[in-house]
């Protein structure tokens, strides 16, 4: 028989202890983990809600582009010699919904699989402008088109529809390869802040004549539109608005919303619209003047109720070199936009990192969805919408079956004719004032990148300030003599033409090859410095710690 031994019970004692601590510290650490992971979501990424509440909340997620969709239609459809009466400008909008519809099912299904709305960008405005800008694509006079049969003035938006359409599916194959081979990290670590910079800032930049042309039809309802879009999107972004909810085990229960940060665009339209109605009826405005709200009201007539969007309804894609290119600076920028928007995505919607596999099936079914979009002729690309991130971070609802309910919800719009032809009669000053903002927003995060720059350095200064300056300069001077290019080869002139128009595209190459170009011995100087001096602070830290 063996005796006890104290010490050595004790020892066992003490080891198990240890043991139960040791567990007790992994099962604290596993639920900090699940804390991180999940936060304060209340719909994680592969949680499905109630049908009902998958609508409802699928349609406010699908509110927060509303307005950018709308102004996006309006300004492609000025370009493209569209009468202020046709019916096609509400074909053209409902087409940009429907193929939103379908690029979100796209992504959220087979790419990144995250909640994210795909839409149309302002990004492939630059590109869109500058190859319609041409000589050849120039919008007969207004004799000419009165004078036109029907036949003929379809002919005329048409061809140049076509033409943007070739050209969105010919650089949309890049960015298919770009997606599908990986190299997006290769091309990341190429694209310094220092290109970034003037490459996201010049599409506002280069874009504030538009917004400005259609502001000036009416600068007093453009200007009380950018007033109720500040208001709401940053005086009262914080203001909450009681409200009522119901759960089985809470009951009702009031509940604070965030309406104004939640759709500060959809209420500008809105009460802008309301009071440009309000004059128009009243009789305040004249017959002619560009904010009354009785323009269009043509097209809600002539629009059918029933519509379906079918590929190739503007006919066959013609594609030029020139314009496939030129597209293809709009479509760099849009790539470079949208893994920001899936780092930020996965972020706030509390899911995993995301793996550089899902990075790149992302950038693939983004290039499927703008050849998509150019087949079926919405006149522009698709990209990640940042408005759609936004209001995950408001509402808390990142399910993915949220966003594909809304996704159905658009196709559905898009099939009602007069929805779109309704929307197209929102007048010109709204558009203008909302633009102007948007722009504005556009120019800020791109310049916002300007922090990960070393402006101490002169070189630095040097590249970012000639990129921009020449971004806005040559594409100015060449709008204003459009014959200058003349080598001998209509394809080549229309090649040059068009990428010497595009700002997008030259600020970005002009800083491109300059900051992999021009040593960076200064800036290296400069965090040298930097490096010496946070020594100096550390050791300075260090004397005051020991006495």
């Amino acid at each position: 028989m063996v005796r006890d031994n104290p010490v050595y019970d004790l020892k066992i004692e003490e080891n198990e202890i240890e043991n139960e601590v040791d567990e007790a510290k992994v099962s604290i650490v596993d639920i900090k983990n699940e804390v991180r992971v999940r936060g304060d979501i209340l719909y994680s990424v592969d949680e499905v809600p109630r049908w009902y509440l998958c609508i409802l909340l699928g349609i406010q997620q699908y509110l927060m582009m509303f307005g950018t969709t709308v102004a996006y239609s309006n300004l492609v459809t000025s370009k493209l010699c569209i009468q202020e009466s046709g019916p096609a400008r509400g074909y053209i909008t409902s087409t940009i919904f429907f193929v939103s519809g379908l690029g979100t099912l796209i992504q959220s299904a087979f790419g990144t699989r995250l909640p994210i709305i795909q839409g149309s960008s302002f990004i492939f405005l630059a590109p869109i402008f500058a190859t319609l800008s041409l000589p050849q694509w120039k919008c007969p006079s207004e004799e000419e088109m009165l004078s036109a049969t029907e036949e003929e003035l379809q002919e005329i938006w048409q061809i140049r529809m076509r033409e943007i359409q070739g050209a969105i599916i010919g650089a949309s194959i890049f960015e298919m390869i770009i997606g599908l081979t990986g190299v997006i990290g290769i091309i990341l670590q190429w694209l310094t802040p220092l290109v970034i910079v003037p490459t996201i800032s010049l599409v506002g930049l280069s874009l504030f004549e538009e917004a400005t042309f259609k502001a000036g039809k009416n600068w007093g309802i453009a200007i009380i539109t950018i007033l109720l879009l500040v208001l709401f999107s940053q005086y009262l972004k914080n203001f909450n608005i009681p409200g009522c909810s119901y759960s089985r085990k809470r009951g009702w229960k009031i509940k604070q919303i965030p309406f104004f940060k939640l759709f500060p665009v959809f209420l500008t339209i809105v009460i802008a619209w309301v009071i440009c109605f309000t004059l128009t009826a009243a009789g305040a405005l004249g017959s002619t003047n560009s904010a009354r709200t009785d323009l269009r009201v043509e097209t809600i007539y002539y629009s059918p109720w029933f519509r379906f969007p079918y590929p190739g309804q503007w006919g066959l894609p013609t594609v030029s070199i020139g314009a496939v290119f030129g597209m293809l600076a709009g479509v760099l920028a849009s790539v470079f936009e949208s893994v920001g928007d899936y780092y930020a995505c996965a972020q706030l919607a509390s899911a995993p990192p995301l793996p550089p596999s899902a990075i790149n099936r992302g950038i693939f079914a983004e290039g499927i969805c703008c050849i998509v979009s150019g087949i079926w002729g919405s006149g522009g690309g698709m990209t990640s919408y940042s408005q759609n991130i936004a209001a995950i971070r408001i509402t808390k609802v990142a399910s993915r079956r949220v966003i594909q309910y809304g996704a159905v919800t658009m196709l559905i719009f898009a099939v009602l004719g007069k929805f779109g032809a309704f929307l197209n009669t929102i007048p010109e000053p709204i558009v203008g004032g909302i633009t102007c903002v948007m722009f504005a927003m556009i120019t800020g995060a791109g310049l916002s990148n300007v922090q990960f720059i070393d402006l101490h350095s002169s070189r630095n200064i040097f590249i970012l300030g000639l990129s921009l300056f020449m971004g806005i300069a040559i594409p100015k001077w060449f709008k204003g003599h459009p014959d200058t290019i003349a080598i001998g080869n209509d394809v080549a002139n229309q090649f040059i033409t068009i990428l010497l128009n595009t700002s997008v595209f030259l600020g970005g190459l002009i800083a491109f090859v300059l900051d992999n170009s021009i040593p960076a011995v200064e800036s290296r100087k400069v965090c040298f410095v930097c490096f010496w001096m946070s020594i100096e602070k550390y050791q300075t830290f260090l004397f005051k710690a020991e006495h």
